[in-house]
C-alpha cells in the first residue's frame, strides 16, 4: 500500500515533480520586468493526487505533522488558510479565478528542497500543485501559465509580493542548462551550463539563516523600485538603458531609490555579460560577476546578511572563482563557482568561519543544473 493510499484510502491518479531553484545570477530584478539566470536544483516537491467528484481539497505534507488540511474550493478566501497549506489551496484559487472550474483532490506532498534557505520551497509547492490540478482536470496548461498561476497565488493569496523568477525556473528549466528568463514577456532560452566539462563546481552555501524582517524589506524595496521607475518616467526599471545610467541617477532624489536603481540597472546588465561568456564557452570567466553583483545586493540593495557576507568572502578566499547570495536574500543561501580541486577547501573554510563566528554550521551542497517540473512515470 501507497503512502497516499495510507492517507486518503485512495491509489493516486499520478504523481508529479516540481524542482526547487538557484539563481545564477539577476536578482531582485524580475519584479523590475527584468532578466533573470536561475537553474533547477535536483530538490524538488512531490506531489501525489487523486481527483474527486466533489468540490473538496484535502491536503496533507508528509514533512509537516500528520494533520489533513481540508478546504472547500467554494469556500478559499486569501489569508485565512494558514501554513504551508496556504501554498496549494493559492494555487487552486488563482485556477478558480482564472476561469477553470476544478473538482476536488487528494493531495499527499514531500519535499526535500530546503524550506527558509532561499531555494524556492514555496514556488516548488506551488508549481507541482498547479501542474497536478492542471492534469486532474485536463486543463493542458504550459510552461508559464503554471508559473503565473503559481506566482498569483503567492501574491494575492499568500500575500507575499514576489515576481516570477521562482515559478518559471521550477516550471521550465532544463537539465544541464540555465535559463536565460526575459520576465516582461517570459520568453526565454536554455543556456547549456556544463560546469563538469570545464572542471567546474557550483556550491549552495544554505546560511541556515533567515532573519525576522525579512518579508516587509522585501516589500519595501520592490516599492522603491517602483518608486525609481516613477520619478525616471519608466514603467519599470528594465527600461533604463545602462548607458545612460548615471544621468538616470542624477535625476533621483532620494537616496536609498537612487542605490536600489543602480542595483537593479546594473544586475540586468550582468546577467547580458553572463550569458555571454557562457555562450562563448568561458565558464570560468563569469565568477567575478557573480562576486560584483553580490556587492551590489550587499551595499546597492542591502538585502544581505553578516552570515552571508561571511560565506561569500570566506569561499572567495579559500580559492572559489566567484560567489554571491542568491534569493531574496536577509539569510538562506549563497552560491559559490569552485574549481573542482578547491571543493573540499573551500566548504572546509566555510564551516571553519561559521564556527569561529558561533553560528549554525552551514549546509553545503552542489548545485547541479536539473530538469523542471514534469509528471513521472507511473
Amino acid at each position: 500500500m501507497t503512502d497516499h493510499e495510507q492517507v486518503f484510502g485512495v491509489a493516486p491518479d499520478g504523481t508529479w515533480s516540481a524542482p526547487g531553484r538557484v539563481n545564477l545570477i539577476g536578482e531582485h530584478t524580475d519584479y523590475n520586468e527584468g532578466f533573470v539566470l536561475p537553474l533547477a536544483l535536483p530538490h524538488s516537491a512531490v506531489a501525489t493526487a487523486t481527483r474527486r467528484a466533489d468540490r473538496t481539497l484535502r491536503l496533507r505534507s508528509r514533512d509537516i505533522g500528520d494533520t489533513v488540511v481540508e478546504l472547500s474550493l467554494d469556500a478559499l478566501v486569501p489569508g485565512e488558510v494558514e501554513g504551508w497549506a496556504a501554498y496549494p489551496a493559492g494555487v487552486a484559487w488563482a485556477l478558480e479565478r482564472a476561469g477553470h472550474r476544478l473538482t476536488g483532490a487528494d493531495i499527499l506532498f514531500a519535499s526535500d528542497v530546503p524550506t527558509g534557505a532561499g531555494l524556492s520551497s514555496s514556488a516548488a509547492l506551488e508549481v507541482v500543485t498547479a501542474l497536478a490540478l492542471s492534469d486532474l482536470n485536463e486543463l493542458g496548461l504550459s510552461a508559464p501559465e503554471l508559473a503565473r498561476i503559481g506566482q498569483i497565488a503567492e501574491n494575492d493569496f499568500v500575500g507575499m509580493p514576489c515576481g516570477i523568477l521562482d515559478q518559471m525556473a521550477s516550471a521550465s528549466c532544463v537539465e544541464g542548462h540555465v535559463l536565460h528568463l526575459d520576465t516582461r514577456d517570459l520568453s526565454g532560452r536554455q543556456v547549456p551550463f556544463d560546469m563538469a566539462a570545464e572542471g567546474l563546481r557550483l556550491l549552495v552555501v544554505d546560511t541556515q539563516v533567515k532573519h525576522a524582517h525579512a518579508d516587509g524589506a522585501y516589500g519595501r524595496r520592490r516599492a522603491e523600485c517602483e518608486a525609481g521607475a516613477a520619478a525616471l518616467g519608466v514603467p519599470f526599471l528594465r527600461d533604463v538603458p545602462f548607458a545612460e545610467l548615471d544621468a538616470a541617477l542624477a535625476r533621483i532624489e532620494d537616496e536609498a531609490v537612487r542605490r536600489r536603481v543602480r542595483h537593479v540597472v546594473t544586475e540586468d546588465q550582468r546577467v547580458a555579460r553572463v550569458v555571454e561568456l557562457l555562450d562563448a564557452g568561458r565558464a570560468r570567466e563569469i565568477g567575478p560577476l557573480l562576486t560584483e553583483g553580490h556587492v551590489s545586493l550587499r551595499d546597492d540593495f542591502e538585502v544581505s546578511c553578516p552570515e552571508l557576507d561571511l560565506a561569500v568572502d570566506t569561499a572567495n578566499a579559500a580559492g572559489a572563482l566567484g560567489s554571491r547570495m542568491t534569493g531574496g536574500g536577509f539569510g538562506g543561501s549563497a552560491i559559490a563557482l569552485v574549481p573542482e580541486e578547491s571543493v573540499a577547501s573551500v566548504g572546509k573554510a566555510v564551516g571553519e568561519a561559521f564556527a569561529g563566528a558561533g553560528l549554525v554550521a552551514p549546509r553545503i551542497f552542489e548545485a547541479i543544473p536539473s530538469a523542471g517540473a514534469r509528471r513521472l512515470p507511473a
